[in-house]
This record gives C-alpha cells, structure tokens and sequence, in this order.
C-alpha cells in the first residue's frame, strides 16, 4: 500500500528519512548511517522479533492445545500466520526500503515490499470479516452455528482470506499502480487507484464488519437480560455458554478496533496524497506505515490480556511445561 508522489524539491535531508539522503539534482536517494538511523533500525528490529514470538505463541497454542481447536480459532490461527508474516517478512524490508526510498525509484525489492504491504494488510481484513461472521451465528444463531460454520465452510473462508489479498497485491504491480516517477499526468491515475482501492479493500469491509458486530451486541445484550430473567436451573449450562461467546465477541471486537486505530490513519493518509503531496510530511506517513505493521504486534496480546484461555495457554507454553509432557489435554481455564 505504498503510495507515489512527485520528487518535491524542496524537501531538506531530514524531510526525507533519518537514513537516507537526497541529490537535489538527481533526486537519488543513497543510505547513510546517523545515530538516529541506527536507533531507527534496532527499533523496527525490536518489533520484529517481538511481533514473530507473539505470533508464534498463538499458532502453537492453539495447535497444540485440544481445547483451543475451535473455528473461531482457526480463523484466528490463520490471522497469526498473516501478523507472523508482518514480523518475519514486512518489518525486515521496511529495515531496508522503508516507503520513503520506494518513492524515489522502484527496483525488485521494493515490488516485494508492495506485495507483501498489499497482501497481507488485505489477508488481515479478509480474515477480520470471516471473524465476524463467524461471530454472528455463534451469538445470534447459536442453534445454526454448526451447521452453518463447519469445516468445509472454514476452509472455504481461509482460502479466500490468502487467495484474493495475494492476487490483490500481485495485480496491483502489475496493473502499474506503483510508479516510480509521477508527474502531472499520472496525478488522476494515482488519486482514482488509491481512493478506489482504499474504499473497495478497507472502508466497504470495515463498515460491514462494524455493522455485523453492532448488530451482535444488540442481540447479545437482549440476550443477557432474558438471561436475567431466567431462574431455571435447566438454563446454567446455557447462560455459561452465552457468556463465553458474548465474552470471546468482545474480544474479537476489540482487535477489531485495534486493526482500526492502527490502519485507519494509514488509508486516510494515502486517500488525500495525491491532492496534499505537498503539504503533508513524510515523516508522518513514515510514522503511519509503522503504526499500521504495529498493528500484528498487539493482536497476541490482546488475546493474553483479554482471552483466559490463551492466557492459560501461555503461561505453559512460556514455563517449557510442554516438553516435560503431553499437556494438549489440560483444562485451560
């Protein structure tokens, strides 16, 4: 999702990037090496690593441990492959061709970084809309949730989430959306594929993602005072299992409004570049790019923080219980 602008030649250095510097005459990007530089990279580095831990934790849990192997979870596992990705494949490149220098020429890897960009914010997107339906037959249409949301529909949703985001992101290079050098004449072309792109791929799926679980929690809270009002011990079991999906909903909410508060910012960024090339820095859009990959950092956890079952999950995992026996079948409370 790398946005193209016009070489402004009146960008100083540090317009630019603390690690790169600019031949006012060639508009050439070359690397440098500054202090801020270095902190920059160990930063990013930082994230990667704690991105890819975080996310392993969450496949391994969740393929390990019996108890986890839900639906919901398997959407959830094939979100963490996506967030791993980030931290495996998108935080290294930005080490190395962050947005900045991607704007001033366009060589293999940063059509690779595109790509990835592309694809996986996309899978993650896909992945969240699976998310939430899921989520809204296990709340509203408990008694049609098996057979509705089986195995075969999980796999379909998976296949989906990886299949589309991957053409996406391989269409988009070669659709020449990216260009490496954009004059007056391509300002139409960059304004039309940006805005179009970010209403189709972001704001249509995260408006209906929204409505879905608006939607959920007015059921869900008219669930709960019918459950108030109900004093038959026939019903406990039930009321348990109400709470638990009304309480793994507003966890799967919350990483939704995280994916928000990290993504948004991003789309809004590259919607009004075209027309604001000149006034907005690039610094902010620096910054915006690394909120966005910051984003599969938190996933893991918010599921920790909020989700006892994969807080359970990694208290052994963390504790190296696993290789002193066969936990797969404990209770995760």
């Amino acid at each position: 999702m790398d946005p193209r602008l016009t070489v402004n030649s009146s960008y100083t250095v540090n317009d630019i990037h603390p690690c790169y510097e600019i031949d006012q005459k060639s508009y050439v990007l070359t690397r440098k090496t500054t202090i801020m530089c270095v902190l920059l990279n160990v930063f990013l580095g930082l994230l990667a690593v704690v991105t890819t831990c975080g996310n392993l934790l969450v496949i391994i849990s969740i393929i390990y441990f019996k108890q986890l192997h839900t639906s919901t979870n398997y959407l959830i596992l094939s979100l963490a492959v996506a967030d791993l990705l980030v931290g495996v494949l998108d935080f290294p490149l930005g080490m190395a061709f962050t947005v900045t220098s991607c704007w001033y020429h366009e060589d293999l890897f940063c059509k690779v970084r595109s790509i990835f960009d592309v694809a996986l914010c996309q899978a993650s997107i896909f992945h969240l809309c699976c998310v939430s339906v899921d989520r809204y037959y296990a709340v509203c249409h408990p008694l049609l949730y098996k057979s509705k949301i089986n195995d075969r529909v999980i796999g379909i949703m998976v296949f989906v989430s990886w299949g589309i985001p991957a053409l996406i992101g391989i269409s988009t290079i070669n659709a020449g959306f990216n260009k490496t050098n954009c004059d007056e004449g391509c300002l139409l072309d960059a304004l039309l594929s940006t805005t179009v792109g970010s209403i189709f791929l972001f704001y249509i799926p995260v408006i209906l993602m929204l409505s879905i679980y608006l939607k959920i929690f007015f059921i869900a809270k008219r669930q709960a005072n019918s459950i108030q009002e109900t004093i038959c011990q026939s019903t406990k079991s039930r009321i348990t299992v109400s709470k638990m999906e009304r309480k793994a909903t507003k966890t799967l909410a919350i990483v939704l409004g995280v994916f928000l508060l990290c993504w948004t910012p991003f789309f809004l960024c590259i919607i009004f570049q075209p027309l604001t090339y000149d006034v907005t820095p690039i610094s902010v859009v620096e910054i915006f790019n690394c909120l966005a990959m910051v984003n599969s950092m938190l996933n893991p956890f918010i599921y920790a923080f909020f989700y006892s079952q994969f807080r359970s999950a990694f208290r052994v995992l963390i504790s190296v219980k696993i290789f002193q026996g066969d936990f797969s079948n404990i209770q995760l409370l």
